[in-house]
């Protein structure tokens, strides 16, 4: 089996080799055969993993050992229990269908094989990081994937709004990850391991001790070291105030956006917090601080979504709206619904996305919703498949998302955790945001009078299958994956894998109420989200299908509060303006008083000035004649007398 555990990262590993270095001598269509064959080993193994899993069979050991100094070991191990089998799945089986809806989405485009290679290098590094059992190999896994995603996001280099997204989300992440590699260096100084089962077991030791970060402010280790590795969260699951990176992203080919937006790069930071479970129990500072960030992302990123026009940008937001679903129940303490609903969004998302994408390919590249309209009988494929996961989205009964967010809802609902009533009015108002704006995207693109031009018009069609069968595809579990969540939220699937204080039982309360999928369902038609999924829907019927020119009134009589959406509450400009202007500002001030004044005119050219001047003194002594040196010497003597004689 430990051999079977090797090839699930290392084919994607081997097709990215394979179609970055001989792409061009065995062409496009080998290049896509070979790097999807191998994804396709890579998912089939995950799910053999999966199932040897549920019978009980869980591995956590060293694979290869890199360095050993003194009595602490730096290895490359695998921990395969329930949390990481879950992952593997979704993770190969979305990059699966991301690599065959590339074969249509791409098909023109010169960079062809390169860009298969980057998906599967992806693959690798994301497969890297969930299946890791040290925090060395954690690292390494992140820190790929966010150098993977910098060459997909800029991956058509001669957009300048390409390289400038592209680094955006670069800079943005290392600020994350510097947090993170400092809680990974407090964990290798107090516990001298950087093991998990070691830290997990060890962690109780240093509950008491504290460390002065401002003199005379103690702080108690373990919260320092939770807070920083969230940090790290932050910034690749893109929470607020770290997200400005993600819609800037949408610069990046489509397949791009579902691939790293739906199932792994931003995933990342929900399952390492999922999976140091044992740390962030022992913190209700470090689990209040993740409520609060995730109630600020879901609601303020969904309200976003409602007025952008870019059907990309808007499936974006929504991302960033669902990660805050799902740090919000990493901070109650309900990592099996964070979990879960990572799966289930993995999926709905991922349709949205590569439906988006389909539609965008419709239209010649056009992405302004305001443009489209009337798709729905020229692409009833995209449209059915989008339409389901935009109900999965809403969170109507029956579909995944549904069971997943209300688990969240409720789960925050019980929590005893500060910050709970705060993250919870989060939630519940964003139902009705989210539904309002994902079928806003359904009606405004979908439904209404054809907006587009005669030419593109003319032209309008289905996409081909290599495009609409990822979508069919992943439709599937977009509707039933939700069904499972008894034996995965409150069943012990998560038994194992992680770790929930007795104090903290949001969870608990939920099992005992669980009556079955079916009781859930019936439950949802007398709570608060499901009338406002309701009315969020009606809402974007009314507006965008039955009365669409109120929408334009109701911005101009709100429009200090549109501009406000609409830029983003100004967070670009303020960080441009703050970081990017102050960088500037810093180093143009260094340039002309530190290297100007300070180093030329001080330092070098003063150096030289009394070099000159010292010289002009002295030659004044060398003239050739005799009286003076003899003057010189009588003086010079005169002086050495006088030091002698004090």
């Amino acid at each position: 089996m430990q051999s079977l555990y090797l090839l699930v990262p290392l084919a994607p590993l081997l097709g990215a080799i394979i179609a970055g270095l001989f792409g061009r001598r065995i062409g496009r269509v080998w290049s896509h055969r070979i790097t999807i064959a191998l994804v396709s080993v890579s998912l089939l193994a995950s799910i053999v993993i999966f199932f040897d899993v549920l019978k009980g069979n869980v591995f956590n050991g060293t694979v290869y050992t890199w360095l050993v100094s003194g009595d602490t070991r730096f290895e490359v191990g695998f921990l395969i229990d329930q949390l990481s089998a879950l992952m593997m799945i979704v993770v190969s089986l979305v990059s699966l269908m991301v690599h065959v809806y590339t074969i249509g989405y791409m098909h023109n485009d010169p960079g062809y094989q390169r860009f298969f290679s980057y998906i599967s290098l992806f693959t690798f590094s994301m497969m890297m990081l969930v299946m890791s059992n040290n925090f060395l190999q954690l690292f390494f896994g992140w820190e790929a994937v966010g150098l993977v995603s910098y060459l997909l996001i800029g991956f058509w280099y001669t957009r300048p709004t390409a390289i400038y997204a592209n680094m955006k989300a670069f800079l943005v992440n290392r600020v994350g990850d510097f947090g993170f590699l400092l809680g990974i260096a407090l964990i290798l100084f107090h516990f001298e391991s950087l093991d998990y089962r070691f830290v997990f077991e060890h962690a109780s030791d240093i509950t008491d001790k504290k460390i002065e970060l401002i003199p005379g402010v103690e702080w108690l280790v373990i919260t320092v070291i939770c807070i920083l590795l969230f940090i790290g969260a932050m910034g690749k699951s893109a929470q607020f105030p770290l997200h400005v990176w993600l819609p800037d992203s949408m610069e990046g080919p489509t397949p791009i956006s579902a691939l790293i937006h739906a199932a792994t790069m931003v995933t990342a930071g929900i399952f390492m917090v999922a999976r140091m479970s044992p740390l962030f129990e022992l913190s209700d500072t470090a689990l209040s601080v993740i409520l609060v960030i995730g109630g600020i992302t879901t609601l303020f990123m969904a309200l976003i979504a409602v007025v952008q026009t870019d059907i990309k940008r808007v499936v974006a937001y929504s991302t960033l709206s669902q990660l805050g679903y799902m740090t919000v129940a990493l901070g109650a303490s309900a990592y099996s619904a964070a979990v879960f609903h990572l799966m289930t969004h993995a999926f709905f998302k991922a349709v949205l996305f590569l439906g988006a994408g389909s539609v965008i390919i419709a239209m010649h590249h056009e992405q302004n919703m305001q443009k489209m309209g009337g798709l729905k009988q020229y692409m009833p494929i995209t449209y059915w498949t989008m339409f389901i996961a935009a109900l999965a989205s809403s969170g109507v009964p029956g579909f995944s998302g549904f069971f997943s967010k209300d688990a969240i809802i409720e789960a925050v609902h019980f929590a005893n955790i500060p910050g709970a009533e705060f993250a919870y009015f989060c939630v519940l108002t964003t139902v009705f945001v989210t539904a309002l704006y994902t079928f806003r995207l359904i009606f405004m693109t979908f439904h209404g009078q054809p907006r587009m031009d005669s030419h593109t018009k003319e032209h309008l069609h289905e996409s081909p299958w290599v495009v609409t069968l990822p979508l069919v595809v992943l439709a599937i579990p977009t509707v039933i994956s939700g069904w499972f969540i008894g034996s995965i939220v409150f069943g012990d699937y998560f038994a194992n894998a992680i770790y929930i204080a007795s104090a903290h039982d949001a969870i608990e309360k939920l099992r005992v109420e669980f009556t079955g999928i079916g009781g859930m369902m019936i439950h949802a038609l007398s709570t608060a989200p499901f009338w406002l999924s309701v009315a969020g829907i009606f809402t974007a019927w009314f507006l965008y299908s039955a009365r669409t020119e109120i929408p334009e009134k109701i911005k101009y009589m709100l429009y200090p509060l549109y501009q406000l959406l609409d830029r983003k509450y100004y967070i670009d400009e303020l960080y441009s303006w703050l970081f990017a202007g102050g960088t500037r500002t810093l180093g143009n001030t260094l340039w002309k008083y530190g290297d100007i004044k300070l180093i030329d005119g001080f330092f070098v050219n003063g150096a030289a000035r009394i070099v000159a001047f010292t010289a002009s003194m002295v030659r004044r002594f060398q003239t050739g004649y005799i009286y003076h040196y003899a003057f010189t010497m009588i003086v010079g003597i005169f002086v050495i007398l006088t030091l002698w004689l004090k």
